[in-house]
């Protein structure tokens, strides 16, 4: 049990104080107690962390695309660089290349 206060001045102290971690506590529990704008706050967080992931995924997408096309700017160089008759070869290749996947596509449907 507390010590009572021999002076009144002291007890008003004690009282006022009291009074303070009464009002912190009841808005505490106020502010717990508010499921409504908990949940808002859930959502804004969830929301803060959605759009920071994808700003991030949307930088890593830019780099990848920089990326790719700086590779394939140097291979477009070699592939210039080489002779006439083997670029009309890798085209054939590769023509024919894109058309069995297109068939073998169009088979699966």
């Amino acid at each position: 049990m507390a010590k009572t206060p021999a002076e009144p001045e002291q007890l008003r102290r004690e009282i006022e104080q009291t009074r303070a971690e009464l009002g912190e506590t009841v808005e505490a529990l106020a502010a717990k107690a508010d499921v409504k704008a908990r949940a808002h706050e859930a959502v804004d967080e969830v929301k803060e962390r959605v759009h920071e992931a994808a700003d991030e995924v949307r930088g890593r997408v830019h780099a990848a695309v920089d990326t790719v096309a700086y590779q394939v700017g140097k291979q477009r160089e070699k592939v210039a660089a080489l002779d006439p008759r083997i670029r009309a070869g890798l085209v054939a290749l590769v023509a024919g290349l894109l058309a069995l996947l297109f068939i073998r596509r169009m088979r699966r449907r």
